[in-house]
């Protein structure tokens, strides 16, 4: 299994956080390899929303990456699965609060199957630079 987390503390109230994750229209403004996401279906942040999106891929081609809300605990907990796209980790937001804000810890597995075995730390090196991002979130929401 690959896995990889990270953690940062954020001078917003966990539901300010909450709502600026949940909303996934957001991701432009913090995820550098975000080229263009849409709501494909469900209401923005609640459970069963499906955003369909474009990534970067290596070399900067354009991958899809559609993915799912499967659990939505306002200002405690966002999860997702990655439902299209060559990689579908599993993926979580938790939140807690924090002297003068929010502690975010962002966690992303996934199971490698078939050749995807083969470059087990290609993977795990994309997952880690995916949740290192928390730096730019905390930037966006405490410039905002």
């Amino acid at each position: 299994m690959a896995h990889a987390e990270n953690e940062t503390t954020i001078n917003r109230s966990p539901e300010d956080v909450y709502a600026f994750l949940a909303d996934g229209l957001n991701n432009r403004a913090w995820r550098s390899g975000v080229q263009d996401i849409t709501l494909k279906s469900g209401t923005p942040g609640d459970l069963g929303a499906v955003y369909s999106q474009t990534l970067s891929g290596p070399g900067g081609r354009p991958i899809v990456g559609d993915y799912e809300i499967t659990a939505a605990d306002p200002g405690k907990l966002l999860g997702f699965q990655v439902v299209a796209g060559p990689a579908r980790p599993a993926g979580a937001y938790r939140l807690s609060e924090a002297p003068g804000g929010t502690t975010v810890r962002f966690t992303l597995d996934l199971e490698p199957k078939g050749l995807m075995k083969l470059v087990g730390p290609v993977i795990v090196r994309t997952m880690n630079a995916e949740v290192a991002q928390l730096t730019n979130l905390k930037n966006v929401l405490e410039s905002a």
